[in-house]
């Protein structure tokens, strides 16, 4: 397995070693060496940490080695060596999330598939429909032509164009199947 850090060749001079006082290893935090043997001693449980919240091996281990390198740079902040573990598996976690928060922000931002196009002879005979079908609803009767615009096109409920028209849901009724009638003659009827 790699190593995050090169091991330290000697020690600097008056930077006391974890073995020479636990005050004093505490206040200068997590050592590289703790850091190394953490990471030889966790990495797989890490890494399934990682797959848990993630999906492929690849970004399991990108995330796993990204969090010894944040923990590496950030070791004199941990000052318990005891939590470097604790540490490492938070770091795991919050970057296993911000992979997928990314994740799913590129799944938004992917540019969707254009429909299948019509044909240009298609697309002519939908023109005439539709033109054929505003002369046909400029032939209704007001309300009929009110109920109808408001309950197929504007996707209304028949009560609530019975409430925004301030007519019975009866009326509503009825003024939508003698429209539908009437468009339907019309619809039919040669040019």
């Amino acid at each position: 397995m790699p190593v995050i850090a090169p091991m330290p060749a000697a020690r600097p001079a008056g930077i006391p070693s974890q073995r020479e006082g636990s005050d004093e290893a505490m206040a200068m935090g997590t050592t590289v060496d703790h850091l190394t043997e953490t990471y030889r001693a966790h990495y797989r449980s890490l890494l399934g940490l990682a797959a848990l919240l993630l999906d492929d091996t690849a970004s399991c281990e990108d995330v796993v080695q990204e969090a010894f390198i944040r923990v590496h740079s950030a070791r004199s902040r941990v000052r318990d060596p005891e939590k470097t573990l604790a540490y490492l598996r938070q770091t795991v976690v919050n970057l296993s999330r911000s992979a997928l928060r990314r994740r799913i922000l590129g799944l938004k931002l992917l540019s969707k598939p254009m429909p299948n196009m019509a044909s240009a002879e298609e697309g002519a005979y939908e023109q005439l429909e539709r033109d054929q079908l505003i002369q046909a609803m400029r032939g209704l009767q007001r309300r009929q032509r009110e109920v109808l615009v408001l309950r197929y096109f504007a996707d209304m409920t028949e009560a609530q164009v019975a409430d925004t028209l301030g007519i019975s849901l009866g009326s509503v009724k009825a003024y939508g199947s003698r429209g539908i009638a009437a468009l339907r003659v019309a619809m039919e009827a040669p040019a």
